[in-house]
């Protein structure tokens, strides 16, 4: 079902995968404090794969400056933040590996956070009721993407939306952060000041390395429950945004990465998607940097008095369409 050669890594750990679950089953035996009787979901899509924090967030960041960074290879992706005037780039190299990085930049508090099985890089603003909370990986999954938990409460919310979906937070979300998917390259060109996160001792040797190989291009995606789209691939590589994270967009739109490779700069509304070759797929090869080019995206509001960077994520059909079953996705003709 899956290309030959593709590596689990496990699934992180030497764990095994426990299936559904139910709402009986949660808490045992990791004894959840998570208020299971309010949620904005069925929790039989929820996929029980490990347990919380064995795939461990990145709590304690630190950083060089990236000009000084000679060990990561100029066409590996990074997440880009750029608040109050200070530049981060977060590797997918090793985000890859932990999944959240809880990190203050700029004095606001994030959770940069990334899920392979989806491509969704997404930073939140980490505060609940104007205090900082941190989060951690839950070890479930919805729709194969990463169900995260904040170490307060144990609400779980869905990375892909930034909603709580389960808790006594049922239906709050945090608020987005608009932030680049773009190589270290541009990064380093873009933000000469720039810094870069550091590898994690726990994880260090695992840099640069992808345990997904030939995952982008496998014909479904791992560990999904749902129903996959029937006219579009559903590991198609897309730019989406989805209007319940950007204020005053009338809907949500996706565009495909062969037209954009085709047509950008492209126009659509308020939005113009750039495309730039240079940044290697982090979920091809084993090592990230050998990886096919899928170029740089980014995302634009062009109605306002300067071209302003939009919350937007580069990820895979299959996606978009279990979150919203009738989004349109622009792509070219067959």
């Amino acid at each position: 079902m899956f290309a030959k050669g593709i590596f689990l890594a496990a699934l992180m750990v030497a764990a095994p995968v426990a299936g559904l679950v139910n709402a009986q089953e949660f808490g045992q035996p990791e004894r959840w404090e998570t208020d299971f009787t309010k949620t904005t979901i069925d929790l039989n899509e929820v996929v029980n794969v490990i347990a919380a924090d064995q795939i461990p967030s990145n709590d304690e960041p630190q950083f060089k400056p990236a000009s000084e960074e000679t060990s990561i290879p100029g066409n590996e992706p990074v997440v880009a933040l750029d608040i109050n005037g200070v530049a981060r780039a977060y590797p997918l190299r090793y985000l890859m590996w932990h999944e959240i990085v809880n990190d203050t930049i700029g004095g606001v508090p994030v959770a940069v956070t990334y899920c392979p099985l989806c491509n969704t890089s997404l930073v939140f603003e980490r505060t609940l009721d104007g205090e900082p909370v941190t989060f951690g990986t839950t070890g479930k999954l919805r729709f194969s993407n990463l169900l995260m938990y904040d170490r307060g409460e144990e609400n779980w919310w869905q990375q892909y939306s930034g909603e709580a979906v389960v808790g006594a937070r049922a239906g709050e979300r945090l608020r987005p952060i608009p932030s680049f998917l773009i190589s270290f390259d541009l990064f380093r060109e873009r933000f000469p000041d720039g810094e870069v996160l550091l590898a994690d001792e726990r994880r260090s040797r695992l840099s640069g390395t992808n345990p997904y190989v030939n995952y982008d291009t496998t014909p479904i995606p791992f560990l999904f429950r749902g129903e996959l789209p029937r006219d579009i691939e559903p590991m198609m590589r897309i730019a989406f945004v989805d209007a319940a994270l950007e204020e005053g967009l009338d809907k949500s739109i996706a565009v495909t990465l062969p037209y954009l490779e085709k047509n950008a700069p492209f126009r659509v509304g308020p939005l113009e998607f750039r495309w730039s070759a240079g940044q290697a797929s982090a979920l091809d090869q084993r090592q990230i940097s050998s990886s096919r080019d899928v170029g740089n995206i980014e995302v634009y509001r062009m109605d306002r008095d300067e071209p302003e960077l939009v919350v937007y994520m580069v990820t895979f059909a299959f996606m978009a369409r279990a979150y919203i079953s009738d989004l349109e996705i622009i792509q070219l003709e067959q």
